[in-house]
């Protein structure tokens, strides 16, 4: 695949490049399979190296929106487009089967479409479908849901909520594999018997396998190591009902060996809301969620509607409806957790990144059910947001609220910066100096706004940062405020 950003709009490629070195010397050697302003990945080639396919959508779609599957020869001619919905991952069965992972049912699943020459001689075919995804929301290239075994059997993640790996037979019976990570897996990698797997787990550190399906050997490559349950406890998929269905969540309480919560008291909560929006979070251990656990904060990891891993119903859940959904079904599962006698209800925080800090600016201009709120870099004008976004997410406003001009007047009332006015507990504002997609102004502005009001927070620029910290001095320095932060609003002394 070839990007070209000198063009306006962008222009990208799925090009042939030849092996002898001649494209270095002649550009003209390169030669153009398929080219257009939109977007192309997954570029696979077929056993006998006649033809490629890929996976392709318009600037104007999400890639979970609609994305189809393209197939060419080499040798020239137009490219066919397989009849497909969301397309990921098309893989090569033979040279005349072609798989890959679609949701026309609702769930991404394996589907297989017979090709004759370019083109389809069929519509394709699911192919052990379950009530789960392998696949999930196109954010970065490289992620790998199945591969096939040179048996003809198949290794595939099958998503709900968690993750599971599963061995797929040629007739379609499937059986579990016994392997560390559930969470984001990629199948990376396979030969002969055995696969490469990475991902994180609920039990076990981020990490990379080699495990053979038949023997079911696992080794550790890198990384992977188990974490200690008196220290990392398995999160508790959690489930409540909220004004849109049912809102998933995963629960960490509170766990330190060493200390030990009065009997009579509930712990204080941090809700944690992921970005994207169109992501999901997986239960998995985390250093972050452990420094917050090991020092008596619970916390809740939502899946609020607009998630991945439940299924495009639960996905689309979202359109149209951000700064809506998202918010009720944060509070619905912080309430949830209240209820059940698991968490004081007073003494529960938010706490996002990015679309996630949207959420948590959002949330405390509804009020009522958060004592105080964290904003990393957090979106506050959806206005301004459409006018600096990248060329991949251009569109992708247009779905999640609507499009402009004629949504401005939805841009403007959503916007937490519209309300802020309403915001009435302590709030911390983390920010990038360097970020290009959330700029200071906007968390600025909501510092000035709170100043203005008298209203309790603090606000910290990391001048070198952009959108995310990498730094780990920073990185260290944002979770200790974040924890002497809840440590004044909610009346405990953090041991940092």
């Amino acid at each position: 695949m070839r990007e070209d950003l000198s063009t306006e709009p962008h222009t990208r490629a799925i090009v042939e490049i030849p092996l002898d070195g001649s494209a270095a010397e002649d550009a003209s050697a390169i030669r153009v399979v398929s080219e257009g302003d939109g977007f192309f990945a997954h570029p696979a080639l077929s056993p006998d190296g006649e033809r490629v396919a890929w996976v392709a959508w318009d600037r104007g779609r999400m890639p979970w929106e609609s994305a189809q599957v393209r197939v060419a020869a080499l040798a020239g001619g137009e490219a066919r487009t397989i009849p497909s919905h969301a397309a990921l991952q098309p893989e090569w069965r033979t040279d005349a089967e072609l798989l890959f992972a679609d949701d026309p049912s609702g769930r991404w699943a394996l589907h297989r479409v017979a090709i004759d020459g370019n083109g389809a001689t069929a519509d394709p075919e699911p192919f052990a479908a379950v009530d789960a995804d392998t696949g999930y929301g196109l954010w970065v290239l490289g992620n790998r849901w199945y591969q096939l075994l040179d048996d003809g059997r198949i290794v595939a993640v099958r998503t709900n909520g968690r993750d599971a790996v599963v061995v797929i037979d040629p007739d379609g019976a499937a059986r579990p594999l016994d392997v560390p990570a559930d969470g984001h897996v990629s199948v990376d990698d396979v030969d002969g018997t055995r696969v490469l797997l990475s991902g994180n787990g609920s039990v076990v550190a981020p990490g990379l396998w080699c495990v053979d399906v038949d023997s079911g050997e696992v080794v550790a490559v890198r990384g992977g190591e188990p974490v200690e349950p008196e220290w990392m406890p398995r999160a508790l998929p959690i489930e409540v009902e909220g004004p849109h269905g049912t809102v998933h969540a995963f629960a960490y309480p509170p766990a330190n060996p060493g200390a030990q919560a009065p009997d009579d008291e509930l712990p204080p909560y941090v809700v944690l809301v992921h970005g994207g929006p169109t992501a999901h979070v997986t239960g998995a251990s985390s250093t972050t969620i452990a420094f917050y656990t090991s020092r008596g904060v619970g916390v809740l990891d939502v899946n609020y509607g607009g998630s991945t891993g439940y299924g495009r119903d639960y996905r689309e859940r979202l359109d149209g409806q951000w700064g809506v959904v998202d918010v009720d079904d944060v509070i619905a599962a912080a309430r949830g957790l209240a209820d059940a006698g698991l968490a004081d209800a007073a003494r529960i925080a938010i706490r996002g990144g990015s679309a996630g800090g949207w959420t948590v600016l959002s949330a405390l201009v509804r009020g009522g059910a958060f004592a105080a709120g964290m904003s990393r870099y957090g979106v506050a004008d959806l206005r301004m947001l459409a006018a600096e976004t990248h060329d991949f997410e251009a569109s992708y406003l247009d779905g999640l609220v609507g499009p402009l001009p004629s949504y401005e007047h939805v841009y403007i009332e959503r916007s937490p910066l519209t309300h802020v006015d309403r915001i009435a507990v302590p709030v911390l504002l983390l920010q990038g100096g360097e970020d290009r997609v959330v700029p200071p102004t906007q968390s600025e502005a909501i510092r000035d706004a709170l100043v203005a009001r008298g209203i309790d927070h603090e606000y910290v620029l990391y001048p070198t940062e952009g959108h995310g910290f990498r730094s780990a001095e920073n990185i260290i320095d944002a979770l200790e405020r974040e924890l002497t932060f809840l440590g004044r609003v909610f009346g405990f002394e953090p041991r940092l």
